[in-house]
């Protein structure tokens, strides 16, 4: 191996590595259920609000319906929203209220890690844990005992956009390219900008605005994807970073990197460093206005749902100029 491990291939080894070196578990004390959360301070609340100068914002959810990109894929589906009265059954006369009255109501059947969300610290395991060494066992059939979703109410903290495909002079990344450290330094030097100890990343691939539009997403979900390289995670480490979120399904590169794995830096990200991982984030029209006054910091408000037990919630992120 390197004698830096950070410029070794990825393997087995070095994954292995990495998932010793980077770990949070007890940093923030032995009960601990926040995770990188932890790294946003009252200080960097602050700060990120003092970026709002024009006073726009932009939401990143991608919308819930049915055009979404999930095709049954582990399970998941995308929302099923139906309605439970209507304004035809007011003028119908099937509705028995005084004084004219009429009402429509809804409800939404969804998946919740089907579109725009969060990995809460309970999503992934290893050898019987996860994050900050809570037993597995403690999510069963009501939910998560531990490392629930409802641990992070509140997410506001300074957001930096990396726009890769105006770095690299490309419309998208291919799948499979990985963003390793080198990528992005590159992009935070094209950008000007810096990260720090307590920032949400947001990454920005282009894989979503070359998909949306074509059948069935082109495999979108599940399939292979551009992402996160295992190099890049001290990257992640030595930034500081509170949260990671990409326009892709999995933030990490598919087909993943080593052989014989299956979404290895969850392993690290989740598991071992407890950090926020966001997915399936709609960056294209926040980054359109970040190239337009090249300004790629903004106040980021992304709370996910309050949902007790969950394992992930959507989010409808806004990005604030």
């Amino acid at each position: 191996m390197a004698d830096d491990p950070e410029w070794a291939a990825p393997s087995l080894e070095l994954l292995e590595e990495y998932y010793r070196k980077l770990c949070n578990w007890g940093r923030w004390g032995p009960e601990d259920e926040r995770g990188t959360a932890n790294l946003i301070t009252p200080e960097k609340v602050r700060e990120a609000a003092a970026l709002v100068r024009r006073g726009v914002g932009f939401s990143l959810q991608l919308p819930m319906d049915a055009s979404g990109p999930q095709r049954g894929g582990l399970g998941r589906v995308n929302p099923i929203h139906q309605m439970m009265a209507t304004g035809t059954d007011h003028v119908a006369g099937k509705q028995d209220f005084p004084n004219g009255l009429g009402y429509a109501d809804d409800s939404l059947f969804l998946v919740l890690q089907g579109g725009t969300q969060w990995d809460a610290l309970s999503h992934i395991f290893r050898d019987g844990q996860m994050y900050n060494g809570y037993g597995a066992d403690l999510v069963d059939s009501s939910g998560a005992r531990r490392n629930g979703v409802e641990n992070i109410p509140t997410l506001v903290t300074r957001g930096v956009l990396l726009d890769l495909p105006r770095v690299v002079g490309r419309d998208h990344l291919r799948p499979g390219e990985a963003i390793d450290a080198d990528l992005l330094d590159a992009a935070c030097a094209h950008q000007r900008v810096t990260v720090a100890d307590g920032d949400a990343l947001l990454i920005r691939t282009g894989d979503m605005a070359r998909r949306r539009t074509l059948v069935g997403w082109d495999g979108y979900a599940g399939g292979d994807a551009p992402g996160l390289s295992l190099l890049a995670m001290p990257w992640l480490h030595r930034h500081g970073v509170s949260a990671v979120a990409t326009d892709t399904w999995g933030v990490e590169v598919r087909p993943n990197e080593i052989s014989g794995t299956f979404q290895p830096l969850h392993l690290i990200m989740i598991v071992s460093m407890g950090l926020l991982v966001g997915e399936i984030w709609q960056l294209d029209e926040l980054a359109e206005d970040c190239a337009a006054d090249g300004v790629y910091e903004f106040m980021l408000v992304a709370p996910p749902l309050v949902i007790p037990g969950a394992v992930g919630a959507p989010s409808n992120p806004q990005a604030i100029k």
